[in-house]
């Protein structure tokens, strides 16, 4: 349990963990001061992460260390800036994955300490990095090999991504309604379990205004995933008869789910969140300026190393420039890369 405690501590003081704050989370041009932002999302997902490993008696600080970290490897700009980064990186054979870059930030970037290069993270908290959202094959990551790929990991890091999904889908809809581009209607109208959890705060607040039975019912609904996440994977643990972490290893599948009718409202709610605000015009056209930014930079570093600090320009020599490129824009945050961006305008001749 103590060495997870010092894992927690190290994230938390960590460069990486701090520029968070400064990443996207949905919306780029952050018009409002109440959008989350990176940091804000990982505070929520390590919350509920919390309150399912309590109610499965599973380690709770394992658990909060890796939702911590979980959302460390991301680029500035959210999803949009990860798309561009990886479009620039498959132009050189090779590729852009924020859970493997979260390891390398861990294991390499986060050069602070006197007794050790990284964070010096137990081996629980970095095989949940790379292995609490998706399992990676054996052939195709060899250099992972000492990661149990092939096996599954601790319930702890199972129930991150699923901690994610609540976080993200209740936040997401806030947000939405924030901005101006979702209405709390159409939400109803096309949400199940928004509308059941709208309906029954209604009923128990007569008369007070909608923007406060929208924020009841929000928090309703997380409770209903939550609690469901938590029967679920307690159900099926039970009967698969798991004792041992050897026995989740060597399970057939993840034993952390939601139930299937959860299930089904959790994908109703996804679609939703991707055909009104994920896809809209307004987000689009920043995803748009993302992949600008991004790529325009990259070139630009190509084209010339010795504008990137110089640890990097080094780093380059053993690891290759693209992937050192991709490593220093990934660490900026929304605000540091539009300054370079437009420093790089500013230089790049007519």
């Amino acid at each position: 349990m103590r060495s997870f405690e010092f894992d927690r501590e190290r994230i938390v003081q960590s460069r990486a963990f701090r520029r968070l704050a400064g990443k996207t989370q949905v919306f780029t041009s952050r018009e409002s001061d109440h959008f989350r932002s990176r940091l804000t999302h990982t505070i929520e997902v390590a919350q509920i992460a919390r309150q399912v490993a309590c109610a499965l008696g599973l380690n709770e600080v394992l658990a909060e260390a890796l939702a911590l970290v979980h959302d460390i490897g991301h680029p500035p700009f959210g999803h949009a800036g990860e798309r561009a980064l990886d479009a620039c990186l498959r132009r050189h054979g090779r590729t852009f994955d924020h859970n493997l870059h979260a390891l390398r930030i861990v294991e390499h970037f986060e050069d602070r300490y006197a007794g050790h290069r990284g964070l010096n993270l137990t081996l629980g908290v970095r095989e949940g990095i790379i292995k609490h959202s998706r399992d990676y094959a054996a052939s195709d990551y060899p250099a992972l090999a000492e990661y149990f790929l092939g096996e599954r990991p601790p319930i702890e890091a199972q129930i991150i991504d699923l901690a994610d999904e609540i976080a993200y889908l209740t936040a997401d809809l806030d947000d939405g309604v924030e901005s101006g581009l979702l209405e709390i209607e159409s939400i109803c109208d096309h949400i199940a379990i928004m509308r059941r959890s709208y309906d029954a705060v209604a009923a128990e607040h007569p008369g007070v205004e909608q923007k406060f039975l929208f924020h009841e019912a929000l928090q309703r609904m997380q409770r209903e995933l939550t609690e469901d996440l938590i029967a679920t994977t307690l159900r099926k643990v039970r009967e698969a008869g798991l004792k041992t972490l050897e026995d989740v290893r060597h399970y057939k599948q993840r034993v952390a789910v939601f139930s299937d009718a959860v299930e089904a409202q959790r994908l109703e709610e996804k679609r939703y969140l991707y055909d009104t605000l994920y896809t809209c015009d307004t987000l689009e056209a920043e995803h748009d300026k993302a992949a600008q930014v991004v790529s325009t930079l990259f070139a630009w570093y190509m084209e010339s190393p010795q504008r990137m600090p110089a640890g990097y320009v080094e780093e380059a020599q053993e690891q290759g420039l693209a992937r050192v490129v991709a490593d220093y824009i990934a660490g900026m945050t929304d605000s540091f890369i539009l300054q370079q961006f437009w420093a790089a305008k500013s230089r790049t001749p007519r």
